[in-house]
């Protein structure tokens, strides 16, 4: 996710006076969780926002009150309205791993217009971010080690002991509980709830154990409570990527000069596959030169990250030319850049805490065969990986309801992107029937994560400030489409 900064030294100004009106004398406030003026900053998603800071404590074993305690870290970005509305907006991100901090860093411009009205809290769920983070490091799926099992099985070994935290005490059941308690802790009888990815699922249970609590929500890539993520990824990664190569196909000036390009990709694949390339790259930050291959299980991670945005998508045909034609340098550092971001945005030990208790126990339930896995670009590897790790993770708690479909009359507002490579529309679709009062949106050709697409802020905004989706106007969102292919390293499609 790329960060937009748009600051004015006005708005600092405002932003400042406001935190002091939006939560009045320290006794209504500070009594329980004192905040202290703050810049909330992200080396990840790069810049940084004004806020009030504080911690909450909360026991790691819920049922060891005096136990060992988590420290949660708690920012709000005051509104810039005097006399704020009284229900804040709680931004959920994804991963899981992800800190709802850096992710709030790289979308606040599409959130300035819900900060005219109300505050913003942004919560780093417990093991991620400056929330006791769960992390070590570990493979991903272009190293050797990710498919040697008694390999993987040490390094699972290796992280379990340097984690900072029990992990059976990190799943989605026990950070709901976390999220009430600083919604409690910081005064709000209500609030609104925008959930990303990951963060639907949170968002979701937070519905349900707490709907007295929820005004709207917003479900940014739904991942429905009934699924188990994990078996169709490779499945849902390759029907994105089938999508964008006949779009490229059914245009004329992408198919001139990218003839076949999902034949080639498949070429491609094959060849790097039977003999990865070996070569040096400029380090996509510092320009020295950097020893890297381009194997199929690089090529496999460089694609589906880029295919998570419309406008890196539109990269890929050209990419994927070039690698075939002897020039891989692009399509390489491309790998590089993702893979240093992933390292530094999800917290491993949190990620595997939340999968190996929640989804792995249900990954049986709805069989996928390898020969299904071995036909997509991703393959077998993946899941063979996260069953090894899985299979020495310890479980924690999960409420017994967790994976029922969530029945709220809550008003929420669901969006999807019609070429989203994780979290596809037809997830959105699932969870429509049990909420009595829902709209669906689905972008055309977008990816993952729709909040700053467009005119979708606007939508947004208006739809928290009615409470209602039964007025929504998004005809806006009909002029959205996908990005044009870039035909040339000068230039997109016109």
């Amino acid at each position: 996710m790329s960060a937009i900064h748009q600051r004015s030294v006005l708005s600092s100004v405002v932003g400042a006076l406001a935190c002091c009106s939006a939560f009045g004398s320290p006794a209504t406030l500070g009594a329980t969780l004192p905040l202290q003026d703050c810049r909330l900053q992200s080396e990840i998603a790069g810049g940084g926002v004004a806020a009030r800071c504080g911690w909450l404590a909360v026991p790691e074993n819920r049922e060891q009150p005096s136990g060992k305690q988590v420290r949660l870290h708690v920012a709000v970005i005051p509104s810039l309205r005097l006399e704020p509305a009284g229900d804040p907006l709680f931004v959920l991100s994804g991963g899981p791993g992800q800190a709802a901090s850096d992710f709030y860093i790289s979308i606040s411009p599409a959130l300035a217009r819900i900060r005219r009205d109300r505050n913003i809290v942004v919560v780093d769920q417990r093991g991620t971010g400056r929330s006791n983070r769960l992390d070590c490091a570990f493979p991903d799926e272009s190293d050797i080690t990710f498919s040697d099992p008694q390999q993987l099985r040490e390094l699972t070994k290796s992280c379990l002991d340097k984690l900072s935290g029990d992990p059976r005490y990190y799943t989605t059941s026990v950070a709901v509980r976390d999220l009430d308690d600083v919604r409690a802790a910081l005064g709000f009888q209500k609030l609104d709830l925008y959930g990303v990815s990951y963060g639907t699922r949170v968002a979701q249970h937070y519905m349900r154990r707490y709907p007295q609590r929820v005004r709207v929500a917003i479900l940014d890539g739904v991942v429905p409570p009934q699924l188990a993520l994990g078996p169709d990824v490779a499945l849902d990664a390759q029907a994105a990527i089938d999508s964008a190569f006949a779009r490229c196909e059914s245009n004329s000036d992408c198919q001139r000069a990218f003839p076949n390009i999902a034949s080639t990709f498949a070429t491609l694949r094959a060849s790097v596959q039977a003999k990865p390339v070996a070569l040096s790259v400029p380090d996509p930050l510092s320009a020295e030169p950097t020893q890297t291959q381009l194997g199929a299980q690089e090529l496999s991670a460089a694609v589906r990250l880029l295919s998570y945005s419309d406008e890196t998508v539109s990269t890929l045909p050209l990419l994927i030319h070039e690698a075939q034609s002897g020039q891989p340098q692009a399509l390489a550092a491309q790998y590089l850049m993702i893979k240093r971001s992933l390292d530094t945005q999800i917290a491993n030990g949190m990620h595997f805490a939340v999968v190996c208790s929640e989804d792995a126990p249900r990954w049986d339930e709805k069989p996928i065969s390898e020969s299904a896995l071995a036909q997509t670009y991703i393959g077998e590897t993946f899941m063979a990986a996260m069953r090894t790790i899985c299979s020495q993770w310890p479980r924690g708690p999960v409420d017994e309801d967790f994976s029922k479909p969530l029945t709220s009359a809550i008003p929420t507002l669901v969006l999807s992107g019609g070429n989203d490579p994780v979290t596809p529309s037809r997830y959105g679709e699932q969870i429509l029937p049990g909420l009595a009062k829902s709209k669906h949106l689905v972008l055309d050709g977008q990816g993952h994560g729709q909040i700053a697409v467009g005119c979708m802020p606007r939508v947004v905004a208006e739809f928290i400030a009615a409470g209602d989706v039964s007025s929504l106007n998004a005809e806006c969102l009909k002029t959205v489409g996908p990005a044009p292919f870039l035909l040339s390293r000068s230039a997109p499609a016109p």
